[in-house]
């Protein structure tokens, strides 16, 4: 290329590689992007990094004769790192296809592609069959390069066959966001295949990468953003939802009663009543406000303040165990507490033997995990029960909070065991 050409395309480059470097700032401090797809972007973008400092150095170092090892390098290097972002494409696909990619057929089917890939392009700086570089320093493609291309090119093949059959499965942006990644970069490594032509090269490779994978990444964290807005509405929406239940007109009538009752009989019970049923009215109010997970010791604190407001209703009849070594681990607001008024409002029966309920917290390989149980008659679902909607209610919080879940077991020996399990941060 001539002189103002190779300036050209030495300030386009610098320009691409400032894109690429903007894309993996912003994925690396980019608020809300969940953890799986901020790592899978930090590697991304760093491998984009890599491939434009490549092609810049190679804007310095071509058609130098006194450089010619050093084309050598950076010509495979270039291969190299263009190719990494085909199975890395497939992972992203399959991830959000809602599929396991490391056991995928399509994952397999791309790692063996590549593998191949690699093999041919292993040899490559030993033979001039797929490329070679002249002793003035000139790149030109050997009788076999369209071979060498052939893995990858078959890679972002497959990755589009698989788009188009699941599109169903993704949403709109990220359908339109693969759309925009796959197709400019299959089009151009086509082209690549058999058309040799440096400003080609130097140009539309570079600028095709870089856009069309910030393209992607733009897009997709638009959807993400707006998957978070739902997200808040819908919590906000389950967290008002949480109040009507929680505040139950029959139970702050009961629990006014009792103390009006007790200022009479036993002063200083009423007193710690009265402290109690305060507790528990301030932890929900702040429950109902918080949006983010709060400390289990402090879901403990209002659960007890709870049992204690109607224990001293129920006396002799309401029994309420509590085995909670394990606490230092975070969960939604109005979890705990909810499972045992819920135990409570179902268990209690006059005629039936005292109500017991077990609180239990332990650690284990899967996370955080919290079982309540009672000795009650047992879970029966319906539709148009309170609690059993607040049971649903704390599901879906779980989920959508903290990746947690909650399952209901008919207990042994008669009642119900409910189980909450809440994955550690890491394996989010």
């Amino acid at each position: 290329m001539s002189g103002w050409m190779d300036q050209v395309s030495f300030f386009v480059c610098g320009g691409m590689l400032i894109l690429v470097v903007v894309g993996l700032v912003s994925a690396a401090i980019m608020p809300g992007m969940d953890r799986w797809n901020r790592r899978y972007f930090i590697v991304f973008f760093s491998v984009l990094v890599l491939c434009m400092s490549v092609f810049c150095v190679d804007d310095i170092v071509y058609g130098r004769p006194n450089l010619v090892t050093v084309e050598k390098v950076v010509s495979f290097l270039e291969y190299l790192l263009v190719s990494v972002l085909m199975p890395l494409s497939t992972v992203h696909l399959l991830h959000a296809c809602g599929e396991d990619w490391r056991r995928h057929p399509l994952f397999r089917g791309a790692l063996a592609l590549w593998g191949a890939y690699l093999l041919l392009l292993g040899v490559s700086p030993f033979t001039t069959v797929f490329y070679y570089i002249t002793p003035d320093n000139h790149f030109h493609y050997g009788p076999w390069h369209p071979l060498l291309m052939v893995p990858i090119v078959a890679i972002l093949l497959l990755n589009l066959a698989l788009l188009l059959r699941w599109r169903k499965r993704l949403s709109r942006k990220h359908y339109t966001a693969f759309l925009v990644y796959t197709l400019p970069m299959l089009l151009t490594l086509i082209i690549r295949m058999f058309y040799f032509d440096m400003l080609f090269i130097a140009f539309g490779n570079i600028i095709c990468i870089s856009l069309c994978a910030n393209s992607m990444y733009a897009i997709i964290m638009m959807d993400q953003i707006d998957q978070n807005l739902r997200q808040q509405r819908e919590i906000a929406h389950q967290r008002a939802s949480v109040m009507v239940l929680q505040m139950r007109p029959h139970f702050i009538h009961n629990t006014m009663t009792s103390i009006y009752y007790l200022c009479g009989q036993d002063p200083k019970k009423a007193q710690q009543v009265t402290m109690d049923f305060n507790t528990y009215l301030r932890k929900n109010f702040t429950a109902i406000a918080s949006d983010h997970t709060i400390p289990f010791s402090e879901e403990l604190e209002h659960t007890r303040a709870y049992v204690a407001v109607e224990q001293a209703q129920f006396e002799d009849r309401l029994f309420v165990d509590y085995d909670t070594p394990h606490t230092l681990f975070r969960l939604p607001p109005l979890t705990l507490q909810p499972i045992v008024e819920n135990a409570v409002k179902h268990g209690m029966d006059p005629d039936a033997e005292p109500l017991r309920i077990a609180i239990q917290t332990r650690e284990a390989e899967t996370g955080s995990v919290i079982t309540v149980s009672d000795n009650g008659p047992g879970y029966e679902p319906a539709a148009d029960d309170a609690p059993h909607i607040a049971l649903a209610n704390i599901r879906q919080r779980l989920e959508m909070m903290c990746g947690g879940r909650l399952e209901i077991l008919p207990r042994e020996a008669g009642g119900t065991v409910v189980r909450v399990t809440i994955p550690q941060p890491e394996e989010r």
